[in-house]
């Protein structure tokens, strides 16, 4: 009774009376729910949503928002139904409470194939309701405050799960008090050890350096009334978990980490905070340092944050210390703390906060995107966790619109930004101008034009280099749409070149029979018989005869089967092996795997041998006219251990119009080497043309196709 009256006392700052007696009545319903239920630290129950509830109102959040909190494990923990709840709170809360509510224990072959699904499910929830994914942040928060109850083994699972999903999500949203906190507790669960040291390690350098701290403070505030500036001036602290992410990942000392002194200036406008930028750029034994000045204001992070960052250093001193400040205002600061929980305080009065919002709306509107595309949510939670840690850069689209994308993105990261099909279509780039492979690694300031077309295709090659989860999710989609297509068009092929030794053609089939025939192995139309075809689920010989004669006599059928042409386009569902490097001019047979397509080999391949025994696996295969198309070949060359030699190999090679993808090289003993060469050719003839210039050349010794 204390513990309610003195909360809703506390939410009279900001919420009227009626919507605290909602949220009174939301309490007691709670605390009826849970009655004779107990923590792990054997607090009653309810005691944990009212705390959810009070992190809440810290935030100043609105009032349905706090009575979800307070409910939010009532569907779940009670005997309350969704039904009845909706009956006493209505759909709003009613719909926050199932969004939030801890999901269905299902049965998964792993943890983390578990708690992929349930983060899958919840961005689901989080579309519909952003609100969910904050109420949920506040139940992990004062779960991770009270975990000291928990065992060793769970302690640790529940903050590697806190540190890779939910604080990054607080970060992702703007909410840095939240992040903070939650990075720090999920630390001294994981280590205590190191957060115990780390934590007395600090309170010794801050003592230390407490004088240094408040004679920078002083200089700063003598800037500031010297121009007549309002500023409030705090010391910014770095937080445990920062400090040895730091040290680790830089592989710093601690004593370089925290040899970095910080400060915030909190000011009343925009034109404020760039005035107080010159100034303290201007201070009396201060210089700014080159290259560290970011401005957030004009160009806002992707979570809505916005300051000013520059760093100092002091001249004519022994102390190189440098020191960092961010200028900004006090709305740029709460939302700085709070992100998009902002939005609910200030609703639409404030364009930033308003902004945050619908950044983080953009953004689950993505994870939804994604959610759609991935194949399993295992795939999901990886792009997930790919978009939640980035470092950013800011590049421009040729009309000067500006881009954020994390650090290490690459021009077809920035086609996907702009939009699916402009990635879908992207074909080449322009960086400032300048014609640049998809792989270059953008950098801020960067004007980026992309160059399309309707015919062109993802390319397998750009999941190797892109940064973002949108681009990564879109390309895998992309794929097996296309390696559908191949399989389709491939079926098709196979299909009628075995309807064609029968003399009949696809549109010949009697409808009825195919019909039957596709509901006799439980397919919905003839596409889905030709992907079967193509990908080596069903062989096209035997589906003919199944759809043209009476009779099954597979010696019969087998007769039938004819040479089918290999052009080199094929696509995805057609590959050439890499043990043998078929080219145009081998004699060439096809496996049949079955899922992937046809595997080309050539006829004396040793991987083929025992294969091409069982007729239904393999196929006869000729080759068209390939025109200039280019196929990979491995040459094993023995050479003497001169000077000079591998250049003479590059010369000859180049000189007989090859292209060199790879060299290696292997001393057998002091005076012999083997050279494993990996090229490109047209075709048999190409290839004896250089393999002929190869064995001219001094040094070499003995040269075969591998």
């Amino acid at each position: 009774m204390v513990a309610i009256e003195a909360f809703t006392k506390d939410l009279q700052a900001y919420l009227n009376d009626d919507q605290i007696n909602k949220i009174r009545r939301a309490y007691y319903y709670a605390e009826q729910a849970h009655d004779g239920q107990m923590r792990k630290s054997g607090e009653p129950y309810v005691t944990h949503p009212l705390a959810v509830a009070r992190i809440l109102s810290a935030m100043q959040m609105d009032h349905q928002s706090l009575m979800a909190a307070l409910l939010h494990d009532v569907l779940e923990d009670t005997k309350v139904d969704k039904l009845a709840m909706q009956e006493q709170f209505g759909d709003t809360v009613t719909s926050l409470v199932d969004g939030v509510s801890k999901l269905t224990h299902l049965e998964f072959k792993t943890r983390a194939e578990s708690q992929a699904h349930n983060f899958q499910k919840m961005a689901i929830a989080m579309a519909k309701d952003i609100r969910v994914i904050i109420i949920k942040l506040a139940d992990r928060l004062h779960n991770m405050r009270t975990i000291s109850a928990m065992r060793p083994d769970s302690r640790r699972r529940i903050a590697l799960e806190t540190t890779d999903i939910y604080a990054p999500i607080a970060g992702r949203l703007g909410m840095h008090d939240l992040k903070v906190e939650l990075e720090d507790l999920a630390f001294a669960a994981y280590h205590p050890m190191r957060h115990k040291h780390i934590a007395r390690a600090v309170k010794v350098a801050r003592g230390e350096r407490k004088q240094l701290m408040e004679q920078v403070k002083e200089s700063l505030q003598h800037c500031l009334d010297q121009v007549s500036l309002p500023g409030v001036i705090s010391g910014r602290q770095k937080h445990l978990a920062s400090i040895y992410n730091k040290m680790q990942e830089k592989n710093k000392p601690f004593r370089e980490i925290m040899d970095v002194f910080a400060f915030r200036i909190v000011t009343d406008n925009v034109d404020t905070c760039y005035r107080i930028l010159g100034a303290v750029h201007h201070l009396n034994m201060y210089r700014p340092v080159p290259g560290r000045f970011k401005d957030y204001i004009a160009i806002p992070k992707a979570n809505g944050y916005q300051s000013l960052h520059t760093t100092l250093y002091r001249i004519g001193s022994g102390v190189h210390t440098p020191i960092e400040i961010q200028i900004r205002t006090k709305d740029m600061d709460d939302i700085a703390n709070h992100g998009v929980a902002e939005h609910w305080f200030y609703k639409s009065q404030n364009e930033r906060a308003q902004g945050a919002h619908n950044r983080a709306q953009q953004w689950v509107q993505e994870l939804l995107e994604m959610q759609k595309r991935s194949g399993n949510a295992m795939e999901f939670i990886n792009h997930v966790k790919h978009d939640l840690f980035p470092d950013e850069v800011y590049v421009f689209t040729p009309k000067g619109m500006v881009l954020a994308l994390p650090a290490g993105a690459t021009p077809v990261d920035f086609a996907y930004a702009v939009h699916t099909d402009v990635g879908n279509s992207c074909i080449s780039c322009k960086v400032n101008r300048r014609l640049a492979p998809l792989s270059y690694p953008l950098e801020s300031g960067d004007t980026v034009e992309i160059l399309t077309t309707p015919s062109a295709k993802p390319n397998v090659h750009w999941l190797s280099f892109v940064a973002t989860a949108k681009a990564s999710s879109n390309i895998r989609h992309a794929l097996k749409n296309q390696a559908t297509d191949d399989a389709v068009k491939l079926g098709r092929r196979l299909l009628s070149q075995e309807l064609g030794n029968l003399k009949l053609q696809i549109d010949d089939i009697d409808k009825m029979r195919l019909n039957s025939y596709l509901k006799h192995n439980k397919l919905e139309a003839l596409d889905d018989l030709l992907a079967n075809i193509g990908q080596g689920r069903q062989l096209a010989y035997l589906v003919a005869h199944a759809l043209t004669t009476e009779s099954n006599d597979t010696a019969q059928q087998e007769q039938h089967m004819g040479s089918m042409q290999i052009h080199g386009t094929e696509g995805l569902m057609v590959k050439y092996s890499k043990c043998c490097h078929p080219i145009p001019g081998d004699s060439i047979i096809g496996h049949i795997n079955t899922g992937h397509g046809i595997a080309i080999h050539r006829t004396f391949c040793k991987n083929i041998k025992d294969i091409s025994k069982d007729k239904s696996k393999v196929m006869p295969l000729i080759w068209a006219d390939t025109g200039d198309l280019e196929f990979d070949v491995s040459l094993d060359i023995e050479v003497t251990a001169s000077r000079g030699i591998i250049a003479s190999i590059a010369a000859g090679v180049a000189q007989n119009d090859g292209n060199i993808e790879k060299i290696d090289v292997n001393e057998k003993d002091a005076r012999i080497s083997n050279v494993n060469l990996n090229l490109t050719v047209h075709n048999r003839v190409h290839l004896a043309r250089v393999i002929k210039s190869l064995r001219t050349l001094p040094g070499v010794i003995r040269l075969s196709r591998c």
